[in-house]
Order: structure tokens, then sequence, then C-alpha cells
């Protein structure tokens, strides 16, 4: 599997998920599923396959952040690069498109991206484009919808 990257806040927000999963969720699952019990036949319970479905969601996703957690590597935003001004995961990068507006954006890893508060994954376009490179660099971002520049402005 390759390195999942994790902030030290991403990191302690899917062990709260975890946590809550493996104890609250699932108890209230096992609830449900105890209740459409004994609603009678089994076989055309609606609420009995509900409960199912949802158990079978919740310990697919218990399994999902055991594999991440475990995966995981920490970003210590506090550390120094070797070359701080190198684009790496972990740090909040400002960048120009011809004839837009600045953006800023934090590199993370996949499990924590999250576009719309602007923090991009190290595996998107973007974010695999960027890395790697200082202010004055003009980027090339391979993206689903095509090819398009942009400059890197600063990083921190």
């Amino acid at each position: 599997m390759p390195a999942m990257y994790l902030t030290k806040e991403g990191f302690q927000k899917l062990q709260e998920e975890l946590e809550f999963l493996r104890t609250a969720k699932r108890h209230e699952v096992a609830e449900r599923l105890h209740e459409a019990m004994e609603g009678g036949e089994l076989i055309e319970n609606a609420e009995y396959e509900a409960a199912k479905n949802e158990q079978a969601f919740v310990e697919g996703r218990i399994q999902e952040l055991e594999i991440i957690l475990a995966a995981a590597h920490l970003i210590d935003e506090a550390s120094a690069h070797q070359d701080p001004t190198l684009v790496q995961v972990g740090d909040t990068v400002e960048i120009q498109e011809d004839g837009g507006s600045p953006e800023q954006y934090t590199i993370v890893g996949a499990a924590e991206a999250d576009p719309r508060s602007g923090k991009i994954s190290n595996e998107s376009p973007l974010g695999k484009a960027l890395l790697n490179h200082h202010p004055g660099d003009v980027v090339a971002v391979d993206a689903p919808g095509g090819t398009f520049k942009v400059k890197v402005l600063k990083t921190t």
C-alpha cells in the first residue's frame, strides 16, 4: 500500500471516527438489527435489510480506517524541509492560473483531502504537479479536463 499522509489533526479525526464506529455506531446498528429481527418475517422485513446494509457499511468503514491509520505517515508541519521553498506534502501553496486570481491550497494526503476547504490530495492532478516545485515555477497540470498551467507564487 502506498504511503498515506496525514496531518496530526487528520490522524486524530480519523481515530475519533474509528472509535465512534467501533463503540456507539456498532451498538446502534446491533439494536436496530435486534428490533428488526423481533419484527417478524425476516425475508420481507425492509428494516432488517436496511440494518444489515448499514452494518456492512460500518464494518467496511472500520476496516478502511484501520488500514489507513496503520499505514499513516504523519506530516510534521513544524519541521523544516532541507529546502523550505520546495513544495512538499503538508505545505500551503499559493498559485495563480493565467489571468486568474491567486488561490491557496494545503497539500495533504488523500484520506483528509477536502477541496472545498482548500485541502487537496498529494495524489490529485494539481497536488501531484505542485510537489517538488519552487515559487516562480510554472507548472503544467494534467487534469481530466485537459492540461493547464499555474504559477507557484509562494509556499509556507
